[in-house]
């Protein structure tokens, strides 16, 4: 068993080399630097919120941010005010967020409102 393991580690160590190589520089492409860029991308959203704005956080609770903070927000519910962490903010509900859905509801809005006016 010994001799198998001295064969195959003998003749062939530069080959092993660059495929270890490759592996390794294919696990960065597919793997690492994805992650990497994700996780920056949410550092700016967490850093770029404001007072105002309409978020859901990590377990699922709906609120505006009252006030920001160094470490954290002040998120404002109906049951009242709550201090989170930054990082407990998954995505935010505003109309830059969800544009053409927030604007065809407002639009369905407002011809029911013009409907209405109309049979006065």
């Amino acid at each position: 068993m010994l001799t198998l393991f001295l064969q195959a580690a003998g003749g062939s160590s530069p080959m092993m080399l660059i495929m270890m190589g490759v592996m390794f520089v294919g696990f960065y492409f597919l793997m690492i630097r994805p992650q990497m860029r994700k996780q920056k991308q949410e550092k700016n959203f967490q850093e770029n919120l404001k007072v105002g704005t309409r978020v859901v956080l990590t377990s699922g609770l709906h609120g505006r941010i009252a006030q920001v903070q160094d470490d954290g927000f002040v998120i404002e519910t109906l049951s009242g005010k709550l201090k989170f962490e930054k990082a407990a903010v998954s995505r935010e509900m505003t109309e830059a967020r969800f544009g053409d859905k927030a604007k065809s509801t407002d639009k369905t809005e407002d011809k029911k409102e013009t409907a209405t006016e109309e049979k006065k």
